[in-house]
């Protein structure tokens, strides 16, 4: 569609000639359903009457209090309710500029917007990707003042950046949402969920898979990149049935774009940016414009594994994405469960399923599966998750008991142990793609150019964190040490390489020589002798301190982590919402009270006193008498 269809379209549509061509026209211009709410004029301070949070409490508490098959009949009453709209529009701002703004620094008028299109929303005149009507915008936009020639405009509308009022929307949906559907995931099911991440899934792994033999390997990419609208709503209606929330995620699934733009357009506008940003010098940011990644955390985020790389995003639902995935992938998660109860089939006389037989723990035998696009892969052969490689490692434990007469007979044993190591070579190809190694058997680090132009201490403090942060994902691998190690030997090496290059060194040893093996050092002195040195510098306060590289020696690089991870784990938010639920019921607070009253009302350290009173009086009578029956008694006494 040309521009100038656009624009007749634009006329016919709302019935008003476009002769300016700018955004604060157009913006001023709202449907007439819109203008229905201008005849009453609400006060927005008037509608603040509650806590958000415990707005957001009570659905949380509702939801894990019900049934996991409950379904909501209305949720419009949460939708209405104005608190959660600021909530939605102060988290919306996080995001937008950097800054959480408190509820009483908002102005006035965004409030008066942000009220107008709660009342769209609710009186269904919304649409999602509205851009040349948009009720609310970001307080850092400054477009709407300035008008727009027809190449901007027809930029501005075919731009793939969502609208700042459909973050709030969505804002909205997903608090609504989110404590709805968390109460009927799975246990199993770690992603895009709160209070659950990568790591719990590694050391759910390290725990629970010690009898595990074969692995099915699924590629779930398809349900990610796109999902049918019916499998949505029809999972959705599981959890509830309020049509005016499954309208607006209904309509949110269907694109609506405004403009068709051809190839041979695209391809105009890409050697347009390639040239604009050739011309272009150093843009320096606005106050309230929200600054770019510091370069460590886009690093980090250049490992993010391969089944962590794809996000879902499902038409305009944005942020909602995440949570729909969820919900439809909960189906799968049903199913599995159902199976693992069909056909786990363990030996009671298994010393590794003794114990976990009926704790939800196990490992399921599965039927044999015929023309099944699954890959099944044995242990042995090490499986790949999250850049981590499970495998089964075979120990030879010294086996120490005491024989006949006494003595101490030590033997070997052969035995195998589940293993979670970090994939160096996956780790090699992402240093390859941020181009700081060359090559895959005998990676040569090269020179770490995007930082070329800062100082010393800046550099080092930013690898610094960017190190911290890789010893943190690798702390669950069994070979930390040497990842790490490695990761730190690559930094090191390029930042020794840039230094080189930056004053004219040569070379890395030079650069060591001077600047030490972990880079504190400050490479350049002055050599004007009336000009002051670093380290004079330095007590004035006139210059950072320069951080040593971390990780320099594998003594400072931290061990492994083998904490052990409870079975039936759930996440600290979830074990409040319980307790707090256990202290709602009536009958929890009867059977308190019955105990107080039969057992009298004792604190902990008075009984704990008690029993190391009798301990001490007691204990060497018991050892004298008949040890093993009366100490087997009082020791159970003791555990009661």
């Amino acid at each position: 569609m040309s521009l100038h269809k656009f624009i007749k379209h634009l006329q016919l549509r709302h019935h008003s000639p476009l002769n300016a061509l700018s955004f604060s026209a157009l913006s001023t211009q709202t449907p007439k359903s819109h203008r229905q709410h201008h005849h009453h004029h609400e006060d927005p301070h008037s509608l603040l009457k509650e806590d958000p949070i415990e707005i957001c409490t009570s659905l949380w508490v509702k939801s894990f209090s019900s049934p996991n098959h409950y379904t909501f009949p209305n949720l419009t009453g949460f939708l209405s309710k104005f608190d959660l709209w600021v909530l939605a529009y102060q988290r919306s701002c996080a995001h937008s500029t950097g800054t959480f703004p408190p509820r009483n620094a908002i102005h006035s008028n965004y409030l008066q917007n942000l009220l107008s299109l709660r009342n769209a929303v609710v009186g269904g005149s919304f649409r999602w990707n509205d851009k040349v009507h948009q009720i609310l915008l970001a307080p850092n936009d400054m477009s709407f003042l300035k008008p727009l020639s027809k190449r901007k405009l027809e930029k501005f509308v075919n731009s793939s950046e969502s609208c700042f009022q459909d973050r709030v929307v969505q804002e909205v949906l997903l608090m609504i949402l989110e404590p709805v559907f968390e109460s009927r995931f799975s246990q199993k099911s770690h992603a895009f969920r709160p209070g659950r991440s990568a790591h719990t899934v590694i050391r759910t792994i390290r725990s629970n898979f010690a009898g595990y033999l074969w692995f099915l390997k699924g590629d779930l990419s398809e349900i990610l990149d796109n999902v049918g609208q019916n499998v949505v709503t029809m999972c959705l209606t599981k959890g509830t049935k309020d049509r005016k929330i499954l309208g607006l995620i209904k309509s949110a699934l269907k694109e609506h774009p405004l403009m068709c733009v051809s190839r041979n357009d695209e391809e105009k506008e890409e050697l347009r940016k390639v040239k604009k940003r050739r011309a272009t010098k150093k843009r320096i940011l606005n106050e309230n414009e929200p600054k770019p990644d510091p370069y460590w955390l886009r690093t980090f985020f250049g490992f993010a594994p391969e089944e962590a790389a794809k996000v879902p995003n499902y038409g305009y639902c944005g942020i909602l994405s995440p949570l729909i995935a969820n919900v439809c992938l909960n189906e799968l998660d049903q199913m599995m469960e159902g199976m693992i109860v069909e056909f786990f089939r363990p030996c009671k006389f298994d010393s590794i399923w003794r114990y976990s037989i009926d704790d939800g723990c196990h490992n399921p035998a599965w039927p044999e599966l015929d023309n099944s696009k699954l890959e099944i892969e044995h242990v042995s052969r090490g499986i790949q998750f999250l850049d981590h490689i499970i495998c089964r490692r075979v120990i030879y434990p010294t086996l120490r008991y005491t024989g006949s007469g006494g003595n101490i007979v030590s033997e070997k044993g052969v035995g195998t142990l589940l293993s979670v190591t970090a994939s160096l070579p996956q780790c090699i190809r992402q240093f390859r793609q941020l181009e700081l190694v060359k090559g895959d058997k005998d990676p040569k680090p090269l020179p770490c150019t995007p930082m070329l132009y800062s100082g010393q201490a800046h550099t080092n403090s930013q690898m610094n964190k960017f190190l911290e942060t890789m010893a943190d994902w690798y702390r669950y691998a069994d070979n930390r040490k040497k990842v790490v190690g490695f990761c730190a030997y690559v930094v090191r090496s390029s930042l020794a390489k840039l230094y080189a290059a930056r004053y004219r060194l040569k070379s890395r040893a030079k650069v060591y020589g001077i600047a030490s093996r972990n880079l504190s050092r400050p490479l350049r002195e002055s050599t004007n002798n009336s000009a002051p040195e670093y380290s004079d510098l330095l007590r004035m306060g006139l210059v950072d301190v320069i951080e040593g590289v971390q990780f320099s020696h594998m003594s400072l690089i931290p061990s492994c982590d083998y904490t052990p991870f409870p079975r039936n784990w759930i996440p600290d938010h979830e074990q409040v919402l319980h307790e707090y639920i256990k202290l709602e019921n009536p009958k929890f607070f009867c059977e308190l009270l019955r105990t107080v009253k039969q057992k009298g009302l004792i604190i902990p350290q008075d009984e704990i006193s008690q029993m190391v009173w009798d301990y001490k009086t007691l204990g060497v009578r018991y050892f004298h008498s008949n040890p093993d029956q009366e100490i087997k008694t009082d020791s159970k006494e003791i555990t009661e």
